[in-house]
């Protein structure tokens, strides 16, 4: 975590993805003070985030922080609770009920709700604390797939209203691409790559992040040739080619600095984009490439590729060498 800054401005919604076991999770607490940090520090508000014992805890005034697996107090009504921790004037603290669609519940006990009431009630009686901090660990886990749409996108639009920043675990690339302004992309207890999930998609600093982020939910992110089988400049040595799908153009003629490949499967999405992804044999590695959906392209053709861009990566560190065409040159 050592140099690592989340938040550029006041107020912005930070995302941490990456893979399970990859220390989201402990990075938030680490965040919240509960646990220490084996190397560097974490400041919030230009002071030290100290332990439990120390400083700043969660409770703060400062930090709200909402684990997954939280719990509510036994036998209260939902009422009593928010009006314990509630800092709102009536009229906002109202806007805050319907948003989170708890009034209903105001009056049942809490062991009278259900996961997903529960949750909600759990992150409104966060907010209703007026934290300057937010930290949030996969807080829609609980909800099944309709209501997890509908309130991730209520929680957006809660967020800007009371101007709130917000530190948010996601393994989802959909929730982070609607909560978040900035991604924190993380890989094995180390953060990769922090930025707006266009800048971490167009010139990823790794193979690893390259590889995490997709742009349609169902398609493959990134296909890795060793740089032998494709005539690409620079010429590279110990490299590895990296293409996206969207980038691949499939041809049925041989031309000008284009590769042979074998097509090995087809796979339509009617639904999602009206689109065919191709898999696709280059030597000994395996290329995707999303097509418009012609299907006079069939398994065991022999077509030719044409990468419209493409970024090359060290194989032994994963680290990004290059991208052609450069989309952040100029």
């Amino acid at each position: 975590m050592q140099g690592v800054s989340f938040a550029q401005n006041k107020f912005q919604k930070i995302a941490i993805a990456g893979e399970s076991g990859s220390g989201k999770s402990t990075l938030l607490k680490a965040i919240a003070g509960l646990v220490q940090p084996d190397e560097g520090e974490v400041l919030f508000e230009q002071e030290r985030v100290r332990g439990p014992y120390e400083k700043l805890i969660p409770g703060h005034p400062g930090i709200a922080y909402l684990s997954q697996h939280f719990e509510l107090r036994n036998n209260y009504r939902v009422e009593e609770l928010l009006e314990y921790a509630n800092t709102l004037p009536a009229t906002d603290a109202d806007t805050l009920y319907d948003v989170c669609r708890i009034k209903p519940f105001l009056k049942r006990r809490t062991d009278q709700l259900s996961g997903g009431e529960k949750q909600r009630i759990a992150m409104a009686r966060l907010l209703i604390g007026s934290p300057r901090l937010l930290l949030l660990d996969e807080p829609f886990s609980n909800l099944d797939q309709g209501l997890r749409e509908k309130y991730r996108v209520n929680l957006k639009i809660l967020l800007r209203q009371f101007s709130i920043s917000t530190v948010y675990v996601t393994h989802d690339h959909v929730e982070a691409l609607i909560l978040a302004d900035r991604l924190a992309v993380m890989n094995r207890g180390r953060i990769e790559q922090v930025g707006s999930y266009q800048e971490i998609y167009e010139r990823p600093r790794t193979a690893f992040v390259a590889g995490f982020l997709n742009r349609h939910v169902g398609t493959p992110p990134i296909s890795f040739v060793d740089a032998r089988y494709v005539a690409l400049p620079p010429a590279p040595g110990n490299v590895q080619v990296g293409i996206r799908p969207e980038d691949v153009e499939v041809s049925a003629t041989d031309g000008p600095g284009r590769v042979m490949a074998t097509i090995t499967g087809t796979l339509s999405l009617p639904m999602m984009m009206n689109a065919t992804i191709l898999s696709l044999q280059v030597g000994q590695h395996e290329v995707c490439a999303q097509t418009a959906g012609d299907e006079s392209l069939r398994r065991g053709d022999q077509v030719w590729l044409t990468f419209k861009q493409y970024h090359l990566f060290d194989i032994e560190s994963g680290a990004r060498l290059g991208s052609y065409p450069d989309p952040g040159a100029g």
